[in-house]
């Protein structure tokens, strides 16, 4: 495992991050997702050791983590760790100091693929530019686990696109791993193997995202439709000034309730009605 997590608990004045378990596995992106304030970006700094838990065990790489092992991580922040007077020679200075592995090779290759400039600083790129410089400065010391919060926060479709490639390239290599924290869970649906989804510092599920789309189908029914449905199969609903939003388990579902399908059922349906929903059965 290149992430391995135990009973990790860390409490804050008004919030806990209650008893995490989960595991990385290499060869896999691993997508984590909540609502704002869920606990995930808590998570990911407890398991770089930035926040010190309070209880539990990470170990990255079978090992406790500890400094010799930034080498084998390359971690992309929601907020830009980089220095904005800097260019992208100063940039490759600087790392050059931070890892042993780091490969100005790869870096500059990656800076001309994306048409980085080389001597501009990097305030006067676009958004766009700087978040893929980022992500070159993760890969560049060629890391075995990416760990990336937001990491595609802000970009234009294309360049999403283009990001998004660069992760899927980067597991072709079975060793490696990667835990990405987003909102934007349409990119999980392209290139996701498992998904964990956290609300209120516990995990709702830890499942792989294709058991994910195969389990849950959400529904949408005129309130008088609701009124009749049977309630005992419904696991989250929704109230609208128009209809009712409900989830409910594949292998409930009858030929009868087809009418009630109104689009595919995506990772953002299913999070919203276990966050905004009112629990009707148990899941």
């Amino acid at each position: 495992m290149n992430i391995e997590v135990k009973n990790l608990t860390k409490t804050f004045e008004e919030f806990t991050l209650d008893d995490i378990t989960l595991k990385i596995p290499k060869g896999k992106i691993v997508g984590l997702i909540g609502e704002n304030g869920a606990g995930k970006t808590t998570l990911i700094k407890c398991i770089l050791d930035v926040m010190h838990a309070d209880k539990g065990e990470v170990t990255l790489f079978d090992k406790r983590y500890h400094g010799s092992l930034k080498d084998d991580i390359g971690v992309v922040f929601d907020n830009s760790f980089i220095n904005e007077t800097f260019n992208i020679k100063d940039i490759n200075l600087i790392m050059k100091n931070i890892y042993t592995n780091w490969d100005s090779k790869l870096f500059f290759k990656y800076m001309k693929e994306y048409h980085i400039p080389l001597k501009k600083e990097i305030k006067r790129l676009s958004t766009g530019m700087k978040k893929k410089i980022e992500i070159a400065v993760a890969l560049s010391h060629h890391p075995k686990l990416l760990i990336l919060d937001e990491p595609t926060s802000g970009l234009d479709p294309v360049i999403r696109s283009e990001v998004l490639d660069m992760f899927q390239d980067f597991v072709t290599d079975k060793n490696n791993s990667i835990l990405l924290s987003t909102h934007i869970t349409s990119d999980l649906e392209h290139i996701a193997d498992d998904v964990i989804f956290i609300s209120h510092g516990k995990i709702i599920f830890n499942k792989p995202l294709k058991d994910i789309k195969e389990e849950y189908i959400m529904l949408e029914l005129a309130h008088e439709e609701y009124d009749k449905f049977k309630k005992n199969i419904i696991i989250r609903a929704k109230k609208n000034r128009l209809d009712y939003q409900i989830l409910i388990h594949k292998k409930d579902m009858l030929k009868s309730y087809e009418k009630y399908i109104k689009n595919i059922t995506t990772l953002d349906d299913i999070m919203l009605l276990y966050i905004k929903g009112v629990s009707i059965c148990e899941d």
